[in-house]
């Protein structure tokens, strides 16, 4: 049997993101900081045969959905960005992604999969990333870096420590629709960096009353992960676990359900 590699598909935190322009055909043109967290998925890759499968291995803050089938959250097909991946660098191959970062939460788990499959073919060309999505190129390099233009341009940064309480609620949040409405609202510049927080709420409104109930119990307002839809703050470490006890607590007390209520820490790739 052809040997199978295991492949780390970590998370990516926007910590900020503003829009400075918009090109001719319509993409918005960014500076954003991004940094690798290490709430990761993993690809298992068998070369020479194919086949696609997802294990979801989310872990639900209550406790009530055991892994199994992601199949619903995530596309099979090919637009999956795996698929896409694997074709944009001519291999063949049997992929089992268990998946740990939830889909849809501007985590960046789809883009960091097809990532981890270009650094398993050799293939970190900044372009081939970026015609499989903006958040591509910098899952390549990871680490911490000033991401510019459309995605494309990304810059190292110095490696910087924190760690960050995640809640991701159980919404899907269409970053295409949130940039809609960041126009539609006259390009607003928002709270702690983050340009496209007050566009996000407005598409999705839901938002709003998980950002309450975190600023509630952590006496501050949190911040939303690029387009959405996680909210997050950086706490000390050890002040981040109490404060994710305290959020799942609320979590369960509201009958609410959030898909992912953890604390990640930078990974220095």
């Amino acid at each position: 049997m052809p040997p199978v590699d295991h492949v780390r598909a970590p998370a990516k935190l926007t910590r900020a993101l503003r829009v400075v322009g918009v090109r001719p055909d319509g993409y918005h043109l960014l500076e954003a900081e991004m940094a690798t967290i290490d709430l990761t998925d993993e690809l298992e890759i068998e070369e020479g045969t194919h086949g696609f499968e997802v294990v979801d291995e989310v872990a639900w803050v209550l406790g009530d959905g055991p892994a199994g089938s992601a199949q619903g959250a995530v596309p099979l097909g090919r637009e999956n960005l795996v698929t896409r991946a694997l074709a944009a660098v001519g291999r063949r191959a049997r992929v089992r992604l268990r998946k740990r970062v939830p889909t849809g939460a501007g985590l960046g788990g789809g883009s960091s999969d097809a990532a981890a499959v270009l650094r398993w073919a050799g293939a970190t060309d900044p372009a081939l990333a970026a015609g499989l999505g903006a958040d591509v190129p910098f899952c390549v390099v990871g680490g911490r870096a000033l991401v510019r233009g459309i995605g494309e341009l990304v810059e190292p940064l110095g490696f910087e420590a924190f760690t960050a309480v995640l809640v991701a609620p159980a919404l899907t949040v269409s970053t295409p629709e949130v940039y809609r409405a960041w126009d539609a609202l006259g390009g607003p510049t928002g709270e702690h960096g983050n340009d496209l927080e007050p566009a996000a709420v407005v598409v999705e409104p839901r938002l709003a009353w998980w950002r309450d109930l975190i600023a509630a119990v952590a006496g501050d307002k949190p911040r939303l992960a690029g387009s959405g839809g996680t909210w997050y703050l950086e706490r000390e470490p050890q002040v981040a676990a109490h404060l994710v006890v305290e959020l799942q607590g609320a979590v369960r007390a509201e009958h609410r359900q959030a898909v992912v209520v953890a604390a990640a820490s930078t990974v220095d790739m």
